[in-house]
């Protein structure tokens, strides 16, 4: 269990605990007594557990790597994916493909 959800546990038995001792009557002590007992016990065991989650190495957040600028597509790279496109959409007309879908084309005529 992580320490945190524990802490989380012990804190609500904690705050019953609490409540029982605070609605019981103060005529019966060995009870009382009893419960006062569990009580510092759980508050203990809170702090034991409280140490275990701050003695822990804390981790190191995860590295960013440096913002470059962003490169832009020269005339030329433009160009050819312009004749590759071209290329790819003549293919698929001559298989009477459209060439965005993949689709076979219908005769409209």
């Amino acid at each position: 269990m992580k320490a945190k959800k524990a802490i989380k546990r012990l804190s609500k038995v904690e705050s019953i605990l609490s409540n029982v001792i605070d609605q019981f009557s103060a005529s019966d002590n060995g009870l009382r007594e009893l419960l006062d007992s569990a009580k510092t016990s759980i508050v203990r065991a809170k702090k034991s557990v409280g140490l275990q989650e701050s003695s822990k190495a804390a981790k190191k957040p995860p590295a960013t790597a440096d913002k470059s600028q962003r490169t832009r597509l020269s005339a030329e790279g433009r160009r050819n994916i312009s004749i590759a496109a071209k290329k790819r959409w003549a293919l698929a007309k001559r298989k009477g493909m459209n060439a965005v879908t993949g689709r076979k084309l219908k005769n409209t005529a």
